[in-house]
């Protein structure tokens, strides 16, 4: 990390890719990534689509059995034989749902107050281009169980019902998805005339600038935006809800079905994983580089409580029994994934806190120094890890997080595609991200990141890719 020295540590988190292999950058050594159009097409298309798609989703869990092809269907032969009108107040779920409003109003307030109000200490980010270091609050273990004791709590003293994530979620989504569009519209105006710092920036392109944000780190009554809107909001959601689902089951069917329960285990040690390790995730991509905007923001408040949940709405209603042996093969595969994940983070961030004075797999760390200057004129130096599981390749976190993301999906077994929409989802993301990553620290290490690429050979399976 960051010090006064201008020394920074990195293992490959920033990673990019060397000039052998392909590079998806503009003649400006802007990163594009691996999918062409991220200027006005690309973002235009999203902002436009994924609000209907995210509530489809949840549509076709509630009324299709999971059957995208039938709900898309349905709400083609409704606007086909002019039906739109009727089809949408009738049948589709409706973003001014009063339950759903209050349910957001109450869990938005509920982590709010446990990220203000449990005692921490301020864990500093990494130092950003224009010389700001962002503070976040490190309590974010203590906020996720105290919300699972509080849910839980509500749930057995009659409060409210154990499935109310299940039964909300389809309006919940729609109303998300309309306050977060106007929410990403406020963080826009607020970063081009009201930035929390200097690290704000437009591009010229009021599409891209909504899509992608303006603000690096906004902060409004007294909390880092990203850290609210991707953690304590989004995270806490995907960390409650299967608990809520498999309830739901309970209540529907009077058992939870073992594919159920596997589905549910790994995704609650996945998010524990999360927050145990939640100032590692301070110091990544999406929070050193990627901006506030409807990308981060509503993808983390929408798309994470539709989507990253998908299996295990699924699989309320359809209860697979898998039987000991496969559910116990696909669980421990699961636990394996998410507990090597955690290594693997670790020992990043282990390197990046000593500032690379590591021992990794008994030997002591392997890394290049590699300089770069920040808007300020400033010279930094970065120390590239290059052994332990970093030397194997530079995004080896991400092939545990597809497979962790596949052990919690293949309990719904193979009846629909639905249930593996977050799968195919996180492979072409982190891919994406991947050559993006890649392409952004070429561009700022040049020669030192062919250097280090020639050491790490390959980004996501060791020996192969």
């Amino acid at each position: 990390m960051g010090k006064d020295s201008g020394k920074k540590v990195s293992s490959g988190s920033d990673n990019k890719k060397s000039n052998p292999e392909k590079v998806w950058s503009d003649k400006k050594g802007v990163s594009i990534g691996l999918i062409p159009g991220r200027r006005v097409f690309g973002p235009l298309f999203l902002v436009s689509v994924t609000p209907f798609f995210a509530v489809l989703l949840t549509f076709a869990v509630r009324h299709h059995q999971g059957s995208l092809v039938s709900a898309v269907s349905e709400v083609y032969n409704a606007v086909s034989s002019g039906q739109t009108r009727e089809f949408f107040e009738t049948r589709w779920p409706s973003p001014l749902d009063s339950r759903a409003w209050k349910f957001i109003g109450v869990f938005a307030l509920t982590e709010y107050l446990l990220l203000k109000l449990i005692p921490n200490k301020p864990f500093l980010g990494p130092v950003t281009q224009m010389g700001h270091r962002p503070s976040y609050e490190s309590n974010g273990v203590q906020s996720y169980f105290a919300t699972l004791a509080l849910f839980g709590a509500g749930a057995y003293g009659g409060a409210f019902n154990g499935g109310i994530f299940y039964d909300t979620v389809p309006e919940m989504v729609s109303a998300l998805s309309l306050f977060s569009l106007v929410f990403c519209v406020f963080l826009y105006l607020k970063g081009a005339f009201f930035p929390t710092t200097n690290d704000a920036r437009t591009t010229g392109n009021p599409i891209f600038d909504y899509y992608s944000g303006v603000e690096l780190h906004p902060r409004l009554f007294g909390v880092d935006i990203k850290q609210f809107t991707n953690c304590r909001f989004g995270m806490i959601y995907w960390g409650v809800a299967p608990i809520s689902y498999a309830l739901k089951q309970y209540e529907l069917y009077g058992f939870v079905s073992d594919a159920m329960l596997v589905s549910v285990i790994i995704q609650v040690v996945y998010v524990t994983k999360f927050f145990w390790w939640e100032t590692g995730y301070f110091e990544t991509l999406d929070i050193i580089h990627d901006r506030a905007g409807f990308m981060l923001c509503w993808g983390c408040m929408v798309w994470v409580p539709s989507v990253y949940t998908i299996t295990t709405q699924y699989l309320v209603e359809h209860p697979h029994v898998l039987g000991q042996a496969l559910a116990g093969t696909i669980l421990v595969i699961g636990l394996f994934s998410v507990a090597l994940n955690y290594l693997i983070d670790e020992q990043r961030q282990r390197f990046r806190r000593l500032n690379g004075k590591i021992k990794t797999w008994g030997k002591p760390a392997q890394f290049i120094e590699a300089s770069y200057k920040t808007a300020d004129g400033k010279t930094h130096t970065s120390l590239l890890l290059t052994s332990g599981w970093w030397g194997l390749c530079r995004k080896f976190n991400y092939t545990l997080e597809l497979m962790a993301a596949f052990s919690w999906s293949v309990p719904a077994l193979f009846s629909h595609f639905l249930p593996y929409f977050y799968f195919v989802f996180l492979f072409i993301l982190l891919v994406d991200r991947a050559y993006r990553d890649n392409s952004r620290c070429q561009n700022k290490y040049g020669e030192k990141w062919n250097e280090y690429c020639k050491k790490v050979k390959y980004m996501l399976i060791p020996g192969i890719f």
